[in-house]
């Protein structure tokens, strides 16, 4: 399988990831993985959203098969801190850009939590992303809930840790209140308009695009309590039901048509 062509660096609407995380099996995968394209292509005529997926790793290579010469991207929820190597169970980012990635998630709060991942190791597997031409979803987020120019503060001192050798590439910025994550619904709209206001100011001089998205418990009606103030939404656990996506696409539609979306 050849490496896929680098998608536009400027695409044209808000953006919409999916994680599935470790949730289903490969059949429900693949499954949910087609009924994503049915649903997706069909609306695709007004250009106002864009959609990647993050299966797990063994199911990448189905995913592109299935998603091929479709609009959606797909890509991995980790990548290997080093090219290649005496790794055992890591994967390598010239790997997932043979499978045709785009993406790859990049220190989020469970693998710091569960697997100690350390501000050292999300620098070097953004380098590595960097150097397989892979789009990095770069998590930030604070621990404990507070004021949020406290939560401002964090996520942007994460970020200059992770983009300690920024090359000037397109970075999505996922904004995760570990304290959201999980939760009922997600942070509250005007916490998020703060931190997400003081992300863009921060990242207004890159070289590279920062695109913006909310994670932490998005979904339904999430988009639109956010007016304006992100570039789309990073859902989990909400969109392993259809049904959700199918909503959140449609919404963000409605607000885009609308003019209600910057």
């Amino acid at each position: 399988m050849t490496a896929a062509e680098p998608v536009s660096e400027h695409p044209r609407g808000a953006l919409v990831g999916i994680s599935l995380k470790m949730y289903m099996g490969a059949a429900q995968t693949r499954t949910w993985v087609g009924s994503l394209r049915t649903e997706v292509e069909a609306r695709t005529g007004s250009g106002n959203v864009e959609v990647f997926v993050l299966p797990s790793f063994p199911l990448l290579e189905s995913t592109s098969a299935l998603l091929a010469d479709s609009a959606i991207r797909w890509g991995a929820q980790d990548l290997a801190p080093d090219p290649k190597g005496a790794q055992t169970g890591e994967v390598a980012g010239s790997v997932l850009r043979e499978l045709g990635c785009t993406y790859v998630e990049v220190g989020h709060a469970e693998r710091r939590r569960l697997f100690r991942e350390t501000d050292a190791m999300v620098v070097d597997k953004m380098q590595q992303a960097f150097n397989n031409n892979l789009t990095p979803v770069l998590c930030v987020g604070e621990t404990t809930r507070g004021a949020a120019r406290f939560a401002a503060e964090c996520c942007i001192e994460q970020l200059q840790t992770a983009l300690a050798g920024d090359l000037g590439r397109d970075v999505v910025v996922a904004y995760e209140p570990v304290w959201a994550i999980g939760a009922a619904k997600p942070a509250e709209p005007e916490h998020v308009q703060e931190v997400c206001s003081a992300l863009r100011t921060h990242t207004a001089n890159r070289a590279g695009r920062t695109r913006l998205l909310y994670g932490g418990s998005a979904g339904p009606g999430t988009f639109g309590d956010l007016s304006g103030s992100v570039d789309g939404l990073f859902l989990g656990r909400f969109a392993h039901t259809l049904a959700n996506v199918v909503t959140v696409l449609d919404e963000i539609d409605y607000h885009s048509r609308c003019g209600t979306h910057d």
